[in-house]
């Protein structure tokens, strides 16, 4: 269960203004005591320590604030618009941008083939390898399943991004190319190297010189923050001591979603998108054309269910960018999802507005509730009160998960627990091998079993037995981990040997991707 904390204070900090500008105006329906009210609202629902806020709106930053605390600790410091958020998969957008402008520049088109750039590149079904284009990367219709691989990137996972390209080849299509949509990360990392092979720069060094500096992004970075930083958001059950900058380790998932920025940062993003590739100054960052190209629709995608509700009639992927019509406005967005951190950043470019939402909470309901809310405001003036309808979302999930877990669930009636003997719960130890996250260990101690993950700083748990060769596997880390609890099924051959297991998450985590592993008993010694 997350953990749920009681109604925080806020702080609001001023918005500067330069006095060779004229006032900054809020877009039309939409006040700052509304902004203000519906983020306290969104806070209070759904108990968030801190919330970073910002809409840009005729080229200018006409709001930005920051609201509450920068971690669970109720002595951490406030939230202000230079606080840096891990955003997650908004991380995408600044990978797309690296290709696009490689592309301005004459080294890439996007309909180039992988392999013509990258001739190490392979996935699993070689005539796929040879058509796999580099738009495949980025609309999440390869034929892999719902986050494949992220288990390799997220975790605790300690792969390299070598590693993770090289276990590409061994993740299992789950549908045909190019056909249905299923969220993946893994492919952006590929994205990411293919800019680094394009490039000649590490993927950390472009972006954070050729976009990130170039476009005067303040208080923004391509990697993780470390000790002597010191205004940094907390993620939910995160730790607030940063590492040694000599000991800072590069995620592999960078390229899909390690960047940490600020609301000052995001926002002048959104200003420099929204003017078409080009900052405030008018520098050129990338084309207009661009722009248009990774803005634009690629892979259709059905509807949300709220889409009555917003009078939504299409959505659709384009370049690291979800497309949807919104009340009759085009609705460019993204959000992202990282060490218990949410971020939302969305523009309605026929409105020229941007809006920017930053939370250090691992629940998504705070953002959309807030979001939508500014949404409607910006383009009719009027809106649903969605926090109610996101609180009653949440509020009735986890009813029904409770109900569930009750009659269905690991140690309910229909699945009791059972105590094993030590001879028989010997039966399962050793070490396992999966082609593509590698080894897995399963130790005895009395008649304890435990499961453990190579490659991995702390992914290990006790295992519980159910009939039937069922276990749960509860890992150590509850901060973290306890929504990511699994079953574990192992299997025997015709002689009664454990040969193998497979797994899935009792959760809701698609990126604890455990259905894609099979491994194999590949010794009886751990």
């Amino acid at each position: 269960m997350l953990r749920r904390m009681g109604a925080l204070s806020f702080a609001f900090l001023p918005l500067a203004v330069s006095p060779a500008m004229a006032a900054p105006s809020l877009p039309s329906g939409l006040t700052a005591e509304q902004i203000d009210t519906v983020v306290e609202r969104a806070r209070d629902a759904f108990h968030v320590p801190g919330i970073g806020v910002a809409i840009v709106h005729d080229g200018q930053v006409v709001f930005a604030r920051g609201y509450g605390r920068r971690g669970e600790d109720a002595q951490s410091g406030n939230v202000d618009t230079r606080t840096l958020f891990a955003i997650g998969s908004n991380t995408k957008e600044f990978t797309t941008t690296a290709l696009a402008m490689l592309v301005d520049e004459g080294k890439l088109k996007w309909d180039d083939r992988v392999i013509d750039h990258m001739p190490e590149f392979r996935v699993a079904d070689p005539a796929i390898t040879r058509d796999f284009r580099v738009s495949d990367l980025l609309t999440h219709h390869s034929g892999m399943g719902l986050g494949a691989g992220d288990l390799m990137l997220f975790s605790h996972s300690t792969f390299t991004r070598p590693e993770v390209l090289a276990a590409l080849p061994y993740m299992p299509f789950t549908a045909p190319f190019r056909m249905d949509y299923a969220y993946n990360n893994l492919l952006y990392v590929v994205a990411g190297a293919l800019v680094e092979r394009i490039s000649g720069t590490g993927w950390e060094d472009f972006v954070q010189s050729r976009l990130i500096d170039a476009a005067g992004l303040p208080a923004c970075q391509s990697t993780p923050p470390v000790k002597g930083q010191v205004d940094v958001a907390t993620g939910q059950g995160g730790d607030p001591v940063l590492p040694d900058r000599a000991a800072l380790q590069l995620p592999a998932v960078a390229p899909a979603g390690g960047i940490w920025c600020s609301v000052d940062g995001i926002s002048r993003w959104v200003q420099m998108y929204l003017n078409g590739g080009k900052t405030p100054e008018g520098k050129t960052i990338i084309s207009m054309a661009q722009r248009d190209a990774v803005w634009a629709p690629h892979a259709l995608l059905p509807l949300p269910d709220t889409a009555q509700a917003t009078e939504g009639h299409f959505r659709a992927y384009g370049y690291g960018w979800f497309n949807e019509d919104f009340f009759g406005k085009r609705r460019v967005w993204h959000t992202g999802t990282i060490d218990g951190m949410v971020s939302y950043v969305s523009f309605l470019p026929e409105m020229q507005t941007g809006i920017v939402v930053l939370t250090n909470h691992d629940d998504p309901h705070a953002i959309y509730s807030i979001q939508t809310t500014l949404n409607s405001l910006v383009v009719t003036g009027k809106s649903a009160d969605w926090v109610k309808h996101w609180k009653d979302e949440a509020t009735a999930k986890d009813a029904q998960d409770a109900k569930m877990a009750a009659t269905q669930g690991p140690g309910s009636p229909a699945r009791p627990f059972i105590h094993l003997s030590s001879h028989d719960a010997h039966d399962y130890v050793g070490l396992y091998h999966d082609d593509w996250r590698g080894d897995m260990h399963v130790t005895q101690q009395g008649t304890a079993l435990r499961l453990a993950f190579g490659k991995a700083s702390g992914l290990a748990g006790p295992l519980q037995a159910l009939p039937h060769d069922l276990f749960v596997v509860r890992w150590d880390d509850r901060a973290q981990d306890a929504e990511d609890d699994c079953y574990v099924q192992f299997e025997r051959d015709m002689t009664g040997k454990v040969t193998g297991m497979k797994m899935q998450v009792i959760g809701s985590d698609f990126s604890f991707d455990a259905q894609d592993l099979h491994p194999r008993r590949i010794s009886d010694q751990p």
